[in-house]
């Protein structure tokens, strides 16, 4: 048994949940997809199969990074504060739609995320510094 003799800091923690939680919020609207794709009366179907598809990758991606962060992986910043930064633009859009109320917390949760990440503690704990 080895025990760690430097823990994980609060900020890659915080991320590492958060990154899980996206996950586990876009797998949700994955299944919602699948769901609306088989029970729909007229659709594209493989316009609705593609962007379903979409969603279920950006839920395996978004768990793979958080699991892989927790490991220490310093590869894994980079996509994940990827991810991060596209929340940007679709909190953006969504404010200009009239759905500010969800538009504005995305684009504060993509933010705080990134804030996490680059933190001092985080890169000291992947080793960047």
């Amino acid at each position: 048994m080895t025990i760690d003799s430097d823990p994980i800091p609060a900020t890659l923690s915080w991320a590492v949940r958060l990154l899980r939680a996206e996950a586990v919020a876009v797998g949700l609207v994955a299944a919602w997809l699948l769901w609306a794709d088989l029970t729909a009366t007229t659709t594209d179907l493989t316009s609705a199969l593609l962007v379903t598809a979409f969603a279920i990758g950006a839920a395996v991606a978004l768990w793979a990074l958080g699991g892989a962060l927790a490991r220490r992986k310093a590869g894994a910043r980079a996509p994940a504060i990827v991810l991060q930064l596209m929340l940007l633009p679709i909190g953006w859009f969504m404010v200009q739609g009239g759905m500010g109320w969800l538009g504005v917390p995305l684009m504060a949760l993509g933010l705080g995320m990134t804030a996490l990440l680059v933190s001092t503690p985080t890169t000291r704990a992947l080793g960047f510094e």
